[in-house]
C-alpha cells in the first residue's frame, strides 16, 4: 500500500526572511511591509472564519515569527460562529483551563490550518493581494521620491524614441520627454541606450496604470538655468546669480548674470578659460547660441547690453508702461533685429521692457535688409512688385500680398511686426491692428 506523502508545513521564518529581503530590494519600509503581511494574513483568516471574525496577528520581523490568535466569546448557543464558541466546544481544549459563559476564548491558529482549509486557491488569492499591495506601495514611493525632485536635473538612458515623446529610464523608473519639451530638431540625435540630461518638470499620477507620469524637459528656461548651476562653480556657490533668462530652444538664448563679488566678472566666469565652460553647455543644448549679459539696475544700460551684439546710439525709457525706444545706427539694424526678429524679441523678454527700434538716420529701411527673413523666393516675388522699402511694404495692398506664392496670413502678420519694430509712429501701429483684424 502506497504511503501518503506528508504535507509540507509553511515555514514562517522563510516568509519573514523573504519579506526582509524584499523590503531591501524594493526600498520599501520594513514596518510598512510588515503591515501589508499582517493585512494579507488577516484576509486569509476572514476567508476561513468569516468576515466579522476577530483575530490578533503578530508578525515579528526580527525573530522571524508569525502568531495568529482567534478571539471568540464563550456562549451557550452560537448565533455567529465567527465571533462565538459554545462552552462545550471550549471544554474539548483540555489544556485551556476553565471557562464560563461570557468569557473571551483565545485560540492560537497556524498558517497551515488556514491553507489546508482552502487549499491552493486561497494561497494564490493571498499572494495576488500581497503583490498588488506591494505594487501600490512601490508606485507611491516612486511618486513621492520624484515629486520631491521636481526642478532637479537627472541623467537617464534613452529607452525608446517615439513619434511624440522619448522614453527615458532612470534608476529603473520610466520617464517621458514630450515633444513640446524637446529641443526642436534634436530627437534624431538620440538612439536607444544613449544617456540624456533633462530636468524633472512635473510628476502626475496616471489614472489608468497608477504609475507616476514623470515629465521631463530640455526646452525650458529652468533646464538652462540648472546647466549653468552644474557647470559654473561660482553660480553653484552663490557668488554669481542668474537674474533672468530668455530662450528660443535650440536656436538662441540670452542669460543675464550678476556678481555679488566685485572681484569676479560674471560674464567671464561663465565663459571660462577659452570658453570651455559655456561650450559644454552649448554642446548639451544641441549648439544653441547663448548670449551672456551682465545685469545692471541701470535699465538703459541693461537694454543696450541685452541687444548685443548690436550697438545702440540712444535709448528713451518709459518706466510707467515698461517700454523703450532704441535708436540704432543704420548698419546695426540687422544685428539688433536678428533672424526673424529673434534678437529684439529675446532682449525684450530678458529685460521685461518692450523695445521699439528706430534707425539713427530716421529714413526708410531698404527691403533688402530683410532678405534673410523673407527667403529667396518671397524676396524675389516682393521686389517684382516694385516694393523697395519697408514702408512701401507696409502700405502695399494686403490682398495682392496674399496672392504672392508662399505668402501666408501668419507670416504676413509676423513680418509686419518685425518691420514695425523699426518704427515708432502710431499710424503704423494702427495699420498693423487693422491688418490683423482683417486677416483674423
Amino acid at each position: 500500500m502506497a504511503r501518503r506523502k506528508a504535507k509540507q508545513k509553511i515555514d514562517k521564518k522563510l516568509i519573514i526572511e523573504a519579506f526582509a529581503e524584499m523590503a531591501k530590494e524594493k526600498n520599501i519600509d520594513r514596518d510598512l511591509l510588515q503591515g501589508i503581511l499582517v493585512d494579507t494574513i488577516g484576509m486569509m483568516v476572514k476567508k476561513k472564519y468569516g468576515q466579522e471574525s476577530n483575530a490578533d496577528i503578530i508578525v515579528n520581523m526580527d525573530k522571524g515569527d508569525i502568531e495568529i490568535y482567534l478571539i471568540r466569546e464563550v456562549v451557550d448557543e452560537v448565533e455567529d460562529p465567527s465571533l462565538q464558541i459554545t462552552l462545550k466546544e471550549v471544554e474539548l481544549y483540555s489544556d485551556k483551563g476553565e471557562y464560563a459563559v461570557g468569557d473571551e476564548f483565545i485560540e492560537e491558529i497556524t498558517l497551515d490550518n488556514i491553507a489546508e482549509s482552502f487549499g491552493r486557491r486561497l494561497v494564490v488569492l493571498a499572494a495576488q493581494n500581497l503583490n498588488q499591495r506591494i505594487r501600490d506601495v512601490e508606485k507611491d514611493n516612486i511618486f513621492n521620491e520624484y515629486h520631491s525632485k521636481v526642478g532637479e536635473v537627472i541623467v537617464g538612458e534613452v529607452y525608446q524614441v517615439r513619434k511624440n515623446d522619448i522614453l527615458i529610464i532612470h534608476n529603473k523608473t520610466e520617464m517621458r520627454l514630450p515633444r513640446e519639451e524637446q529641443i526642436p530638431n534634436e530627437p534624431y540625435k538620440f538612439r536607444k541606450n544613449q544617456t540624456m540630461k533633462a530636468i524633472i518638470k512635473e510628476v502626475k499620477r496616471n489614472g489608468v496604470s497608477g504609475l507616476p507620469d514623470i515629465i521631463l524637459s530640455r526646452s525650458s528656461e529652468e533646464f538652462l538655468s540648472k546647466l549653468f548651476d552644474i557647470e559654473i562653480p561660482e553660480i553653484y556657490d552663490g557668488i554669481i546669480m542668474i537674474k533672468a533668462i530668455a530662450r528660443d530652444p535650440g536656436e538662441r538664448s540670452k542669460v543675464a548674470v550678476a556678481s555679488f563679488d566685485e572681484r569676479v566678472d560674471p560674464v567671464g566666469a561663465c565663459v571660462g578659460m577659452k570658453g570651455v565652460r559655456i561650450h559644454s553647455i552649448v554642446r548639451e543644448l544641441n549648439n544653441e547660441n547663448i548670449d551672456l549679459v551682465e545685469y545692471t539696475e541701470d535699465i538703459k544700460l541693461y537694454i543696450a547690453r541685452a541687444l548685443s551684439p548690436a550697438k545702440v546710439k540712444d535709448i528713451v525709457i518709459d518706466n510707467e508702461t515698461k517700454s523703450s525706444t532704441v535708436i540704432v545706427p543704420d548698419d546695426q539694424v540687422p544685428l539688433a533685429i536678428g533672424k526673424n526678429g529673434q534678437n529684439v524679441r529675446l532682449a525684450s523678454k530678458l529685460t521685461g521692457y518692450s523695445i521699439s527700434l528706430i534707425k539713427e538716420s530716421g529714413e526708410d529701411i531698404e527691403i533688402s535688409e530683410f532678405k534673410q527673413e523673407l527667403g529667396p523666393q518671397l524676396y524675389a516675388a516682393i521686389t517684382a512688385l516694385e516694393i523697395e522699402t519697408a514702408r512701401e511694404f507696409l502700405d502695399f495692398d494686403v490682398e495682392k500680398l496674399l496672392q504672392v506664392d508662399g505668402m501666408t496670413k501668419p507670416f504676413l502678420i509676423e513680418f509686419r511686426e518685425i518691420i514695425l519694430a523699426e518704427f515708432e509712429e502710431q499710424e503704423n501701429l494702427d495699420i498693423l491692428q487693422r491688418i490683423k483684424d482683417y486677416l483674423i
